[in-house]
């Protein structure tokens, strides 16, 4: 599987603020996602899907290794998002553990975050995300509700981020009592990616306080279909 990915040094997203970003191209999206055509957001926004469209296409981006050369080149330190739209890459759904080895590298000594919706109980899955969160890349678990979020955090491998109702924008609880936190750059004008960071770290899920998901109200022109996972 061809994989390409778009790095931009800069972001002008205004969610982001001007980190250092990326897409994958939509074929590291696995197929079990529920939100393939039922309301990711990567898909409802205009901007996003014409970058990512780009991507997809080849006029945009470049292979894994040069990707990962971009990352390296990084200074130490630097928070940086992966994959605004896009997943990790994979064959059938098995996560490449070559390639996310390479990334982990790349990525380390910086700030390093993304979200997977691949399975975890699928192949190594598991293990090959533990595996870069141990070693300093975090990857989060995207969960369709938050008794998913529960679900995904009692595995003990990566940080949990779920989806939740449009309009619920309070901090709010999973039905075993984790704490859930609205992204800040959602309920609040003056923060971004930049500013916040509460996505990329780790102390969140790793025992030193109270587990951390984050929440994400669900948004966009595809909100009804993802917030009609909510009810499954």
């Amino acid at each position: 599987m061809i994989t390409r990915v778009h790095f931009i040094k800069k972001s002008s997203n205004s969610k982001t603020g001007g980190i250092p970003v990326s897409y994958t191209s939509s074929n590291s999206c696995p197929d079990s996602c529920p939100l393939i055509d039922a309301g990711c957001y990567a898909s409802a926004g205009y901007y996003t899907r014409l970058n990512w469209g780009k991507v997809d296409s080849g006029e945009r981006g470049t292979n894994w290794i040069s990707f990962c050369k971009q990352v390296a080149d990084l200074n130490p330190g630097t928070l940086w998002r992966h994959n605004i739209a896009g997943d990790l890459p994979h064959k059938n759904g098995v996560i490449n553990r070559g390639r996310m080895g390479l990334l982990t590298t790349a990525a380390a000594g910086k700030k390093g975050f993304t979200y997977t919706h691949h399975d975890p109980a699928l192949g190594n899955n598991a293990n090959t995300i533990k595996t870069a969160n141990d070693n300093g890349f975090t990857v989060n678990l995207s969960a369709n509700s938050p008794k998913h979020a529960d679900q995904l955090l009692a595995l003990g491998i990566a940080p949990v981020v779920t989806i939740l109702p449009h309009d619920q924008m309070e901090n709010t609880t999973t039905p075993a009592g984790n704490a859930i936190v609205v992204c800040p750059a959602v309920t609040r004008s003056d923060v971004t990616c930049k500013t916040c960071g509460l996505c990329q770290n780790q102390r969140r899920y790793r025992g030193y306080d109270q587990p951390i998901i984050v929440g994400f109200p669900a948004h966009g022109a595809g909100k009804a279909k993802a917030e009609s996972l909510l009810m499954q």
